[in-house]
């Protein structure tokens, strides 16, 4: 017998299979990782893609395989293929797609299964009545004996009973020896969020719009087809109606996958889902310790589970015979991966859907454009649910124009109405949430004498201002320097903090209201392992009443008391360089302003901004989506941008200035040429160019870029691959990485 093995080497020269003989008496199968020799090298790591009992190749010229990892396939057959639709779409090896399938720890077996020494009692009934009387003048057996005894399962760890009962090794190899008892090894499952709070148990009476969304969903799982696009406002009640159409998958002995796009959401979901199936919920994500992240995949792997929760590489959960995929806030840049291999969950999601005779159910309070621009053409079945749960009403939203404070003489982070707003939510007693898109307390520090900004040494960005430690750090590299006390250019001391960050209005808050307790949810401080679980869940608790964060707090969560949000620089992301910024605003507005009155009490939303008049900013306060969508799918097609057309960027980076512009340019012919070649295509460009990146150097590395806007029609994927194969060609101490429909253009 042979096998087709897929080498892993991330490199186009090696991206086919290579031929292999299995031994006699080694039982291989499709999907597992096996230890075969390859070149030179003694031993390297590969999947088995195919097995056959033939072989083209001359006999001497095959050589066996050595080893299998695992004694399962690590690789589902459905998942090698899902590795090549990645790998024909997203312009990667296959070494590299398959990557994603499995924890990336596995790789040089850097991570193993945890196993400890276990003691189960084996004396029952008058025979441990026997063996308890016999041990009288061995205190120290008799008590393990009646420890275990008392225990579920009349079993214990072997270090839990020296915890209780001190070392008592001795005592316990006199028992095992005796036949008392058994000392075995076992394996630990390393479990995440043990610590989590369940919620209620009990169903809650279905509203008619949950029902008649319902009574769309199930039906498609039956038959195992379908596409829906779930659009309902914040509050209306999506999640119990995941829950109940996964609760409907697991019946049918199907599984289920449950994305969500930010892992502090995740908690908050697995909570849900932990309170009515309980252990049938796995969880994956990048957070999770690799320890719990391989248990959990294993726990996957066997079976145990119906349910998978996790962000954006929990799509490729080893599930066998899924149902349904479920994606919510299904908008979410952070569904697209901006490295190699760049795939999109989404993308993903329904072609494991495809494959497993699966329904795909995308959620979202803001659709993305192209999402909501398929269902408007029947790609996908629109499902609508446009009242909150029990009738409760939207929050009534101020929008707040910062000029007219301005020239009131009012320069704090609050305006008068937001701060009425904040002292009425605390006196009643309530929660408050309020946004700022911006960790640090200054977006940037200048001197107003000159004019001069403190930028980072190794990136072209302006440092932002910490006041914990009063500091400068540059969020692109991580450096850190002291507050100038006169400016490094004209020497005045006249140095100034501007902008708004998450320090900052926790500072403000210190000042206003010293007595009030406040939660700052940013990037500094969700850190630590469980940082995220940790502070939603003292925030549950009412440990404060005043949260304070960046976009992770925006979206997703559920807090009863929250009766007033703030959002204090509405218009931040409206200026950046993306075309992308007035959708981002629209969904990230209506997102926060979701948060407040989702309980009995109405909700109010404070929105401060200087362009009161933009159509994302009314219409977010309005939670008008259709207004948005309409007014933003005009402009793009009146400028170009995706959806209508694909945006393909290869970026250029090296320590050396000149050699990245030189191998810019070098890229940028190479297209070009391309392009002369195939004349027919040259109509479809939209623009090619090469230049600096906006943010030309990050981390002492220079920056450069060629860019291609193209009509996002099936002819033009060649132009597409052929960027991509571009940023393929190795270059001398220059690093190139392609993105297609990029999240960020800086």
């Amino acid at each position: 017998m042979y096998c087709q093995v897929i080498v892993d080497i991330a490199h186009e020269d090696v991206d086919r299979v290579f031929t292999y003989r299995i031994p006699d008496g080694m039982q291989l199968e499709i999907g597992m990782r096996v230890h075969v020799p390859f070149g030179h090298r003694k031993d390297i790591e590969g999947v088995i893609v195919e097995i056959t009992d033939t072989c083209d190749l001359p006999d001497a010229r095959v050589r066996e395989i050595k080893e299998a990892l695992e004694d399962y396939p690590a690789v589902l057959p459905e998942l090698i293929g899902i590795a090549r639709y990645i790998k024909a779409h997203t312009f990667c090896t296959l070494s590299q797609a398959l990557r994603l399938m499995y924890p990336a720890q596995m790789r040089g077996q850097r991570i193993r299964e945890k196993k400890q020494q276990a003691v189960r009692l084996l004396l029952k009934d008058a025979a441990y009545s026997e063996g308890l009387a016999r041990q009288k003048r061995a205190p120290r057996r008799y008590a393990i004996l009646e420890e275990l005894n008392g225990a579920e399962g009349h079993e214990l760890l072997v270090s839990e009973l020296c915890n209780r009962l001190g070392n008592c090794r001795d005592a316990l190899r006199a028992l095992d020896t005796a036949g008392a008892i058994e000392i075995y090894t076992r394996e630990l499952q390393r479990k995440p969020y043990n610590e989590i709070e369940a919620l209620s148990e009990k169903d809650p009476v279905l509203t008619e719009q949950q029902e008649t969304v319902l009574s769309q969903i199930l039906p498609a799982i039956d038959k195992g087809s379908g596409q829906f696009l779930l659009y309902g406002v914040t509050g209306s009640g999506k999640t119990e109606v995941f829950i109940r159409a996964v609760r409907h998958t697991a019946r049918l002995g199907k599984t289920a996958i449950v994305l969500v796009p930010e892992i502090a959401l995740t908690p908050q979901m697995v909570a849900w889902f932990r309170s009515r199936f309980g252990e049938d919920a796995a969880v994956l994500h990048s957070r999770l310790s690799a320890g719990e992240r391989f248990d959990e995949w294993r726990r996957i792997r066997r079976g145990e589970v119906h349910v998978v929760i996790g962000a954006r590489s929990a799509i490729f959960a080893p599930l066998t015979n899924i149902g349904l995929i479920i994606i919510d806030e299904e908008h979410e840049q952070s569904y697209n991966s901006d490295t190699t291999p760049q795939y999109d969950a989404r993308v993903v999601g329904q072609q494991r859907c495809i494959s497993s005779n699966a329904v795909l159910l995308l959620a979202s309070a803001t659709p993305s454009m192209r999402s909501f621009a398929m269902a408007g053409r029947g790609d996908y079945t629109l499902l609508e649910m446009p009242q909150r749960v029990h009738g409760r009403p939207l929050p009534d939203v101020h929008i707040i124009d910062m000029r007219r404070e301005l020239t009131m003489g009012n320069k704090s982070v609050f305006s008068a109405q937001m701060l009425t707003g904040l002292t009425h939510c605390i006196e009643s007693g309530k929660q408050a949430i309020l946004f700022v898109n911006r960790r640090g307390f200054a977006t940037f520090v200048s001197c107003r004498n000159c004019g001069y900004v403190v930028h980072c040494e190794h990136c072209d960005v302006s440092m932002t201002y910490h006041s914990v430690g009063n500091t400068l750090r540059c969020h692109y590299c991580g450096q850190e320097a002291p507050v100038p006390e006169t400016c490094p250019k004209c020497g005045s001391t006249h140095i100034k903090y501007f902008g708004i960050g998450t320090q900052r209005v926790e500072d403000e808050m210190h000042k206003l209201f010293p007595n009030v307790t406040t939660l700052r949810m940013d990037n500094d401080t969700t850190q630590q392992k469980d940082a995220h679980a940790i502070l939603l869940r003292r925030f549950q608790r009412k440990e404060a009443q005043v949260l304070i964060g960046t976009q992770m707090i925006a979206k997703g969560l559920d807090f009863p008391d929250v009766t007033m949000v703030g959002i204090v620089a509405a218009d931040a992301m409206l200026n950046l360089p993306d075309y992308r910024s007035a959708e981002k605003t629209f969904q990230l507005l209506t997102q926060v302003a979701g948060r407040a009155g989702r309980a009995d009490a109405k909700g109010e939303v404070f929105l401060q901004t200087y362009t009161p008049e933009h159509y994302a900013i009314q219409s977010a306060s309005r939670q008008d989506y259709r207004a948005f969508f309409e007014a933003e799918m005009a402009r793009r097609r009146q400028i170009k941008y995706p959806p209508f057309t694909v945006i393909v960027r290869n970026i250029y980076e090296s320590l050396d200035e000149e050699k990245v512009h030189v191998s810019a340019q070098s890229g940028f012919d190479l297209i070009q040429a391309f392009f002369d070649r195939r004349q027919y295509l040259q109509k479809y460009i939209v623009y090619l160019r090469v230049m600096p990146c906006p943010i030309y150097r990050i981390k002492d590395k220079f920056r450069w870029e060629v860019l291609l806007g193209i009509i996002d029609i099936p002819v033009c994927e060649e132009a597409v691959g052929k960027m991509s194969e571009i940023s393929g060609i190795p270059i001398e101490n220059v690093a190139v990485l392609c993105q297609i429909n990029p999240s960020s253009l800086m």
